[in-house]
């Protein structure tokens, strides 16, 4: 199966992507430079190199295996239940616009389901405690997830399209969605406090989803969302502050503060370490 064609503003799917996402890296890392909200305690270039080879390898890998199973392509996906009439958006008669909308909502609560569950079963942990060993905090840190982790989560949003039967505009939107937000969330950037108020009303700011990554569990098994931050509030998983402060706490993972995570071979290696 060929990836199904797909046109915005007259671009194709590949360069809308990666068009927006080498802007919202771009401006993010910008942003966080000029006002920083936490120091560092590694080196900004090596973990640049380290978590932007793990995004390579994670794609390098999700694309080799849709070649056996195109439909891990969300676009692919999308247009396999369009076509077959499967899932919830091909059964309404909503306008284009609000399927467009909720498709987006819903799979942003399907993502955050997935971040529950990744922090609630032992062997996905394992997998996913190479995001939370980052030290520190920046726009790359969104980059920052094992390949095989990444190549279930490719398998777990095949479903969910399948299940929802969203457009193909959608299930592209929602991606590129997806990828900026965790970028924002992520970003050492330091906001005036009524901007992190207003905008945390909407969508997960980088003081909100930085708690998530605390080295106390209590801390840490919190705030899940990427984008929306509703859910976390509707669950009751929402945690507003992390107990010392923004600049007293200490980000990763507390058994792991001297180990070396910011290299590439360390973090592959690491989901097999005990």
């Amino acid at each position: 199966m060929q990836a199904p064609a797909f046109d915005l503003f007259g671009l194709s799917e590949t360069v809308f992507r990666v068009g927006v996402f080498l802007f919202a890296f771009a401006v993010f890392s910008a942003l966080e430079a000029l006002a920083p909200r936490r120091p560092r305690q590694q080196s900004r270039f090596k973990r640049w190199v380290t978590n932007g080879s793990m995004l390579v390898l994670a794609t390098g890998l999700v694309r080799l295996l849709a070649v056996a199973a195109p439909l891990l392509a969300m676009t692919a996906a999308a247009a396999f239940a369009q076509d077959l009439g499967w899932g919830l958006f091909t059964t309404t008669t909503w306008p284009f616009w609000i399927e467009v909308v909720l498709a987006i909502v819903l799979l942003d609560l399907a993502i955050w389901a997935q971040h529950l569950v990744s922090h609630k079963v032992p062997l996905l942990w394992r997998l996913h405690r190479v995001h939370h060993a980052d030290r520190d905090l920046d726009a790359s840190s969104a980059l920052r997830f094992h390949p095989i982790e990444i190549a279930l989560s490719a398998a777990y949003k095949l479903g969910i399209v399948l299940l929802l039967g969203p457009s193909i505009l959608a299930a592209v939107l929602f991606e590129v969605i997806l990828n900026a937000s965790a970028m924002f969330n992520h970003a050492n950037l330091a906001m005036p406090p009524w901007l992190d108020r207003l905008l945390r009303s909407l969508v997960v700011t980088p003081d909100m989803h930085r708690i998530h990554h605390s080295v106390h569990r209590r801390e840490h098994d919190t705030n899940f969302g990427f984008c929306l931050s509703i859910w976390d509030r509707l669950f009751r998983t929402y945690t507003p502050e992390p107990d010392g402060g923004h600049l007293g706490m200490t980000v990763g993972l507390s058994d792991q503060q001297d180990s070396d995570t910011d290299t590439l071979v360390w973090s592959l290696r690491f989901p097999a370490m005990r």
